[in-house]
């Protein structure tokens, strides 16, 4: 069982103003087949962990190491991360003009297996997984995420973690701008792909919405950079109830 352990990290980014440090030590430790949610309010840090995990040059590592199987990711190229089993699903996906969604996901499913996927039985699975993620077929020869909608880009995002199949998954706030349709679509189609593969899930979310349908083991609570307090379910319970202002008095949120 494959472990993404997350110690005592420190990250900043340059802005106008100067030097602005978001992670002000994070430690969390996930397994393969958990799922852990991070929680907190706006500017918190949650958004910048799931860069910093996938290796985006705007966030600078001042300390701290994310290891996987022992092996330092921060050492690693943003391809070298996504070939060792590591997938972000963004809140905003990028459009890729004159990219057409096959030849997306077959060069990036060749690019992390190191061999083409034979044809037929990868254009089945194809066909699977958008059936079940209620995409129409024709999607498959779009540029990739031009013209979509939120919610077409989001289930694409999810189209691709069922058909690469990574050891984990950071999903950066994948309920946002979703109706109720399409929330439950996008969360069964990660419930799948956990089922089929026993990936990790670090789901990052504002709101418990999402969590009614992906059932964390372990939640954690950001606040000024840092876990604030982590807890099980009830945790995610509580907060609904609550909100933030508990965590909040005295603190300076970055």
């Amino acid at each position: 069982m494959s472990t993404l352990v997350i110690n005592d990290l420190h990250v900043s980014v340059e802005t106008d103003q100067g030097t602005k440090h978001i992670l002000k030590g994070v430690d969390l430790t996930l397994e393969q087949g958990s799922i852990h949610a991070i929680m907190g309010p706006n500017g918190s840090g949650k958004s910048t962990l799931a860069y910093t995990i996938a290796g985006h040059p705007k966030y600078h590592v001042e300390s701290g190491s994310v290891k996987l199987d022992g092996e330092e990711v921060l050492d690693m190229s943003v391809d070298a991360r996504a070939r060792a089993g590591i997938f972000l699903a963004m809140q905003y996906p990028v459009e890729i003009p004159g990219v057409t969604v096959s030849n997306f996901l077959r060069t990036a499913k060749t690019a992390i297996d190191g061999e083409a996927p034979a044809l037929r039985p990868w254009l089945k699975e194809i066909r699977g997984s958008m059936e079940a993620l209620r995409m129409d077929k024709t999607f498959a020869e779009r540029n990739v995420n031009e013209g979509f909608s939120g919610g077409e880009k989001k289930r694409h995002e999810i189209l691709q973690l069922e058909l690469l199949k990574p050891r984990f998954a950071v999903l950066d706030e994948t309920d946002s701008g979703l109706d109720v349709d399409a929330l439950k679509i996008v969360s069964e189609g990660v419930n799948r792909a956990k089922a089929n593969t026993g990936l990790g899930v670090l789901l990052i979310t504002h709101y418990t919405r999402i969590l009614r349908y992906i059932h964390p083991d372990f939640v954690h609570v950001f606040v000024d950079g840092r876990v604030a307090e982590e807890g099980g379910p009830e945790l995610a319970d509580r907060l609904e109830n609550e909100g933030y202002d508990r965590y909040l008095t005295g603190t300076s949120v970055g």
